[in-house]
């Protein structure tokens, strides 16, 4: 099973590189890092359960409405690969579920 992100500043309509993100589970961090220049993080390995993707948008937009962006999730399907993309604005977010 693995775990990716990819967060796009639709601001710029460029990649948000260097944003930071943890992956939680049971409410232990399990992974985190930032994104790169393409704006993606891959390879984390979270296992089955409910987990909780956090995006610190307040240390990337110099202006914005949401400080942190919480995703939560449930992976029902450990052999799968989940990815949760991000869609960033200063007053507004969108996410779905990828692959």
């Amino acid at each position: 099973m693995s775990f990716s992100t990819h967060v796009l500043d639709a601001v710029t309509g460029l990649p948000a590189q260097g944003l930071r993100v943890r992956l939680e589970h049971e409410g232990r961090v399990v992974a985190e890092g930032r994104t790169d220049g393409d704006g993606r993080i891959a390879g984390w390995s979270p296992g089955a359960g409910v987990h909780r993707v956090i995006f610190d948008t307040g240390s990337y937009l110099e202006d914005t409405f949401y400080p942190e962006v919480v995703v939560t999730f449930t992976i029902t399907d450990p052999e799968r690969h989940h990815h949760v993309p991000l869609l960033l604005s200063p007053y507004a977010y969108s996410t779905y579920r990828g692959n």
